[in-house]
């Protein structure tokens, strides 16, 4: 693959981060229960809804997926990460696989993104129950590289203090930090009442409810960033096709970058 130079001209990049629930539609509570087949069988309406989130996501440097396919009978086959970055026209995409139900269904996280990183690790989130991760990938400069953090937090409280501990592990080292992602949980909690309180990370301004899409109560999805990146533009992006709303985010760079 060709190596695209990180933020040649541009010293803006533009972030997103989206829960696409296998590209299943939900508009309603009930339909957790009447489309809960869609989570083991294929349906016809997947492929348009991926077709519009990659319409979607081709305005953006960087993404960051969650409840994404590897590719099994559910999504046809289709690794829904590869997929998205190729009709996204964004070059460089990275899966984890957090969930093997082999043929059935392949439960993931997703990174695509604009530039090339120079590092990208995975690791496993602890947790009671397994089935999380998070995506760590580097960019920039070797010796003082903008890190950014993809994940999907559990449900319970305990499991994910015990996850961002894991997380701020990761990252106390790094002065660039971007955290993207479902938390499942919000903001103000993660910043004051968590192992990441004092970690000098900001949350989008104003309200960010962003589940579930089609009467969003909830702030669930997030991208926390350093001080350091100055943040541009921020918020919810109408785009109902999911039961989760994308969230972005435009940062500038610091000097030198």
């Amino acid at each position: 693959m060709k190596k695209t130079p990180f933020l040649e001209t541009d010293k803006t990049i533009r972030l997103l981060t989206f829960n696409i629930q296998v590209g299943i539609s939900t508009s309603s509570y009930r339909h957790y229960l009447t489309r809960s087949w869609q989570h083991v069988l294929p349906h016809k309406k997947r492929q348009d809804n991926l077709d519009k989130i990659a319409e979607l996501i081709s305005q953006y440097d960087m993404v960051a997926l969650q409840e994404v396919d590897g590719g099994s009978l559910r999504s046809g086959f289709i690794n829904q990460v590869e997929y998205l970055a190729s009709n996204a026209g964004l070059p460089f995409w990275y899966q984890q696989l957090n969930r093997n139900f082999g043929p059935v269904a392949k439960h993931s996280n997703g990174l695509l993104s604009r530039f090339r990183p120079i590092k990208v690790e995975e690791h496993r989130l602890p947790g009671l129950i397994p089935g999380r991760g998070v995506i760590v990938a580097e960019y920039g400069k070797e010796e003082d590289p903008i890190v950014l953090v993809i994940m999907h937090l559990s449900l319970s409280d305990s499991a994910q203090k015990q996850q961002l501990r894991f997380v701020r592990d990761l990252v106390d080292d790094y002065n660039h930090v971007v955290l993207m992602g479902d938390m499942n949980t919000h903001a103000e909690k993660i910043l004051h009442d968590s192992p990441l309180k004092g970690a000098g990370l900001v949350t989008l301004p104003g309200v960010s409810h962003s589940f579930p899409s089609w009467r969003p109560e909830k702030a669930l999805d997030h991208i926390l960033v350093s001080r350091s990146l100055l943040v541009k533009r921020a918020g919810v992006v109408t785009f109902p096709v999911s039961d989760h709303l994308p969230i972005e985010l435009e940062v500038k760079l610091p000097k030198g970058y």
